[in-house]
């Protein structure tokens, strides 16, 4: 059997999204003219309460566009040192949009208010870059599927207007911190000028993100879609993935928040390891004691694959395909690795 906790990406459609997918009806999304991707596209825009939103082939491209939306060249975006648009999406902020980011070093992905204000550069003083944008990630990748208390997105939010900056978010894995936080999407649309939400992770489906916002700010997403070659033909197929998704798949990311604490409840016990970092949704994040490319290996035999994050730290990432199953055989292997380390 094998167990593959490296990503919620690792996910294969279900046989009823496969249905859905070959049951689609599609058209030539560069006419907008693709039935089905026009209906996700109204439909998360509905859910969120927004104007407008557009279909990405990726999340990494959706983030892409929005910074350059917001920015200009020469610009500077304010983040957490941990962002994902600051460290996985290759560079993209500087080779898209020319704009630099002065990163925070926040709580596990997270900034305060408090932080941004201190973080923005005088609007006056020219020799400095000019702060346009505040990009925040819910929940934060890098620091362990942490969710933002909403009264500090708030926060945040009131510093931007005062200041009259942009204000988007990366919600890769918003639709986690929705069911961790029995928050809704229309009260994130209410706070942020722009949002890009993934389909291909927590909700499974092959591909895709939607960007959204509000009207002004959308005008030329499509254009700046097609600059980063984002132009898709009948991609209704994956739309029809993505709204199948949307109708089924977000309340069961209960399953996946439950898993990931029952693995954390068992590394805790574990005598090799030496931290497990707090979980708030469907990440885990933990140290071990001794050489980590042993325990890799040594669970890669059984079938188990997860990744390092470096400096330590080891990553298990709960997902629709582990399944009740393979989540009862992992944990018994966690227990013999102990054992077997224990007469060691």
């Amino acid at each position: 059997m094998k167990i593959d906790l490296r990503s919620d990406t690792v996910t294969k459609p279900t046989p009823e999204m496969l249905e859905a997918i070959m049951n689609a009806e599609v058209g030539d999304d560069v006419y907008k003219e693709d039935p089905t991707v026009n209906a996700l596209e109204e439909k998360v825009a509905t859910m969120f309460g927004k104007d407008a939103a557009l279909f990405f082939p990726s999340g990494s491209m959706a983030n892409q566009a929005a910074i350059k939306l917001h920015t200009q060249p020469g610009e500077q975006l304010i983040a957490d040192q941990y962002a994902h648009v600051y460290n996985y999406e290759g560079g993209g902020v500087s080779f898209n949009s020319g704009v630099s980011c002065k990163l925070i070093n926040g709580h596990r992905g997270m900034i305060t208010a408090s932080q941004v204000e201190s973080s923005i550069n005088p609007p006056d003083f020219y020799h400095s870059p000019l702060t346009s944008l505040v990009c925040i990630e819910n929940t934060t990748n890098k620091g362990g599927g942490a969710c933002y208390n909403f009264e500090e997105i708030k926060k945040i939010k009131e510093v931007c207007v005062t200041h009259n900056l942009g204000y988007h978010l990366d919600g890769a894995r918003l639709w986690n911190a929705l069911v961790a936080k029995e928050e809704t999407a229309l009260e994130y649309g209410k706070m942020f000028d722009t949002i890009s939400v993934c389909l291909s992770k927590g909700l499974g489906t092959p591909m895709g993100s939607v960007l959204l916002g509000d009207a002004k700010i959308m005008e030329n997403a499509i254009r700046v879609r097609k600059v980063l070659g984002g132009g898709m033909r009948q991609i209704g197929y994956m739309a029809a993935a993505g709204i199948y998704a949307l109708d089924h798949h977000i309340n069961r990311l209960t399953e996946d928040h439950r898993r990931a604490t029952e693995i954390g409840e068992m590394l805790q016990t574990l005598p090799f390891v030496t931290k497990v970092e707090p979980i708030d949704t469907n990440i885990v994040i933990f140290n071990i004691d001794g050489d980590e490319t042993h325990f890799i290996s040594e669970m890669e035999k059984q079938g188990v694959y997860f990744y390092s994050m470096g400096q330590g730290k080891l990553r298990f990432v709960t997902h629709l395909d582990y399944t009740a199953e393979k989540h009862s055989c992992f944990l018994e292997l966690l227990s013999k690795y102990a054992l077997k380390k224990a007469v060691q």
